[in-house]
């Protein structure tokens, strides 16, 4: 009798196994390649087309209504696969400047000095919990804007959790001050050197050109979310005091005994915000473009390096762990233009731009934006790289807002705001669903509650896509 019931309970096993093996979510990399897949199948179903292109002010635009469809010859399992090593080809400038990035701000951090200014604006802050709300967000959302990745929050939801046991509210305020502030941040974009970088390059205007436009947009994003996160915790302290997560006297001794932020390390982060400020100067005074951004990241470390007193050695050191924890990413750019590069091996981009065109046509130029905007909502539910993302539909998007005479700003603009808003609430974003584990917060509790704030940002995010193409949001 015993060892029959082993035998059930075994099987139990066995199955409970397989379920979690179906419920599994798919890596992004298989997600990316099941689109190669289908877009290889794709060049067999659509025929091929091309569009004739004039260069215009220096930007190689779609001539509308000189769409016709041309004979070419069927892909063959060899395109497939030499598609991943041309899209890493293709997209090599961009994966150099995310690895170069990665590995100089784990530099930073290496110093100390970001977790020593965090710190810092805790205990100035202490007790009064709108000012923490508002000084996370703002820190977080500043930092996401110029350029340090959202994933960077992994390391200090910890702090937000410690803050909120003070505070006594639930965690999941802390988690929300520290990751949608870095979101609300990320919608705008404003000096982001990787998202921002790409997505103004493939549409082919000036690297940080229409800064002001997004400066109205992070500052929109921002506010809401703090509002937000603020009204959720003046509810939440008038409830029952919580069973929080429990942290032993080691973790909270530490928290107590920071790093003091130094002359030091607020002089690192005046580099870093001068390195930004550098590369703006030179990107609109002398059309500096990702190499010379990959110049002044990388003096930006040997400062850095020399300011902090990190030998040779420690520095290549520290320069590669942060590589490596970038890689996955950086890599995901390449794997994501292979899409488009069998697309147009295949030669029916074209023939995608012109139905999704012709279908927007009974549009006005707002509307048929807003919905493209809408589509890209849905795509980011899928891959939530925000590089990944452009690789893959801003090839698409350009001319298809060309065909409908909506500036490219207006074009880029339109990705960035599909990019940022369902980052927040996608299970397959790896940056999410490791905060929530972190934080110990259910997936299910989470959707709960950031849920209408998601509602709320795709209407801001709506609106901000139709001001700009009614205004003519340029350049170009």
């Amino acid at each position: 009798m015993s060892s029959l019931s082993r035998v059930e309970e075994r099987e139990t096993v066995s199955v409970e196994k397989r379920k979690k093996k179906k419920l599994a979510m798919p890596d992004v990399y298989v997600i990316l390649f099941s689109f190669l897949l289908l877009a290889f199948i794709t060049s067999y179903i659509l025929p091929s087309g091309t569009y004739e292109r004039v260069e215009k002010d220096g930007i190689t635009q779609v001539v509308p209504d000189s769409f016709q469809y041309i004979a070419a010859d069927p892909l063959t399992i060899m395109d497939l696969f030499s598609a991943i090593q041309k899209g890493l080809v293709g997209a090599s400038g961009i994966i150099f400047i995310i690895l170069i990035v990665g590995g100089i701000i784990k530099v930073m951090e290496h110093t100390g000095a970001i977790d020593a200014g965090i710190h810092s604006l805790i205990r100035k802050s202490k007790g009064n919990q709108n000012l923490l709300i508002f000084t996370f967000c703002t820190i977080f959302a500043v930092i996401s804007s110029m350029g340090i990745a959202p994933n960077l929050t992994i390391a200090f939801v910890p702090i937000g959790i410690l803050l909120a046991k003070k505070l006594n509210l639930d965690p999941i305020v802390g988690l929300a001050m520290v990751f949608l502030g870095a979101y609300a941040g990320f919608a705008g974009g404003v000096f982001d050197p990787v998202v921002t970088v790409m997505g103004q390059m493939i549409a082919g205007v000036p690297i940080f050109s229409g800064a002001l436009f997004r400066v109205v947009v992070f500052l929109a994003f921002v506010t809401v979310t703090i509002l937000y996160i603020s009204r959720y915790a003046k509810k939440d302290k008038a409830k029952a005091p919580h069973q929080l997560v429990q942290e032993d006297d080691a973790q909270d001794e530490a928290f107590e005994k920071a790093t003091p932020f130094t002359n030091a390390h607020k002089f690192i982060i005046f580099l870093f915000f001068a390195a930004i400020g550098l590369f703006l100067y030179g990107s609109l005074q002398h059309s500096w473009s990702i190499n010379e951004l990959s110049a002044i990241f990388l003096m930006l470390g040997f400062a850095v390096a020399f300011v902090a007193r990190i030998t040779p050695n420690e520095f290549v050191s520290v320069f590669i762990s942060g590589v490596s924890r970038v890689m996955y990413g950086a890599l995901v750019v390449g794997v994501a233009g292979a899409v488009i590069v069998v697309l147009q091996d295949a030669q029916v981009v074209d023939t995608i731009v012109h139905g999704v065109s012709s279908a927007l046509n009974n549009f006005t130029p707002v509307v048929s934006m807003v919905m493209l905007y809408v589509f890209n909502l849905l795509f980011n539910g899928i891959v939530s790289s925000g590089s990944g993302q452009a690789a893959i539909v801003m090839p698409i998007m350009v001319p298809i807002g060309d065909m409908l005479e909506v500036t490219r700003q207006s074009v880029f603009i339109t990705f960035k705001l599909g990019d940022a808003v369902t980052n927040i609430i996608t299970p397959l974003s790896g940056t999410l669903m490791a905060c929530l584990a972190i934080a110990k917060v259910s997936y299910v509790k989470w959707v709960k509650f950031v849920f209408p704030l998601l509602l709320i940002w795709l209407v801001l995010g709506g609106v901000f896509v139709a001001v700009a193409v009614m205004i003519n949001y340029g350049p170009f």
